[in-house]
């Protein structure tokens, strides 16, 4: 089991198992909620238990995509697409050691001009 939590703990998470590979969006909606680079992993949601889940608050960034945040706190957790049965969660909230490597870089195109990616990871524009 990987646990985590947002800044204040009023947010608790729980995944049964291990932690898929995770990856970093350099789109700008991330960019812009996250202050720079969103690195998550996708969790199916019959393996994620949310425990304070009356403390997330839910923003629609797109008409089909919602990002969870703790109401107290403001620490950004989830992203989730309507019907998707799983929900991408914020790296920066597991608790150490989280088994997962970064694998994949997402929407470099829209990446911030004040970094480079020199990771050798694969990166895609979408």
């Amino acid at each position: 089991m990987v646990k985590g939590s947002c800044l204040c703990g009023a947010v608790r998470i729980e995944v049964e198992g291990e932690l898929g590979p995770a990856s970093a969006c350099h789109c700008s909606q991330c960019r812009k909620q996250s202050g720079h680079v969103w690195a998550s992993a996708r969790v199916p949601d019959e393996r994620l238990t949310i425990r304070g889940e009356a403390n997330v608050r839910w923003y629609r960034a797109s008409p089909s995509i919602g990002r969870g945040f703790c109401a107290h706190c403001g620490s950004y957790l989830f992203w989730k697409p309507d019907g998707r049965p799983s929900t991408s969660i914020a790296m920066g909230a597991f608790d150490a050691p989280t088994g997962a490597r970064l694998e994949e870089h997402i929407y470099v195109a829209h990446k911030g001009d004040y970094y480079d990616i020199a990771d050798g990871l694969p990166q895609t524009d979408d």
